[in-house]
């Protein structure tokens, strides 16, 4: 699985990034053939003053592409709350499949 995170308009720190390898490292269990995972992660800016933290996650597995977009206050929450949608997403699919 290969794990991509970029970031626009600022450089995350350490702790962040290993935070979002950890997590992502976790999908496997939900399926064992995904072969890419694209972090983006992104400052917001709709109200001049407050800047939202947007996460977005694109996880590729074989004939199957799944995005969500997330964004909160930090971007710890805004990547827990896309995760949650993308492992919604792949389990779905799964039974779909099984079906």
């Amino acid at each position: 699985m290969n794990v991509n995170i970029q970031t626009v308009h600022f450089d995350a720190d350490i702790k962040l990034v290993s935070y979002i390898e950890k997590k992502v490292s976790k999908l496997t269990q939900y399926h064992d053939r995904i072969t890419k995972v694209d972090v983006y992660l992104k400052l917001d800016n709709i109200v001049h003053t407050i800047k939202d933290k947007v996460a977005e996650i694109k996880v590729m597995i074989p004939r199957h592409e799944f995005f969500v977009k997330q964004s909160s206050k930090s971007f710890e929450e805004s990547f827990d709350a896309a995760l949650e949608s993308i492992i919604t997403q792949i389990k779905r699919q799964k039974e779909k499949q099984a079906a």
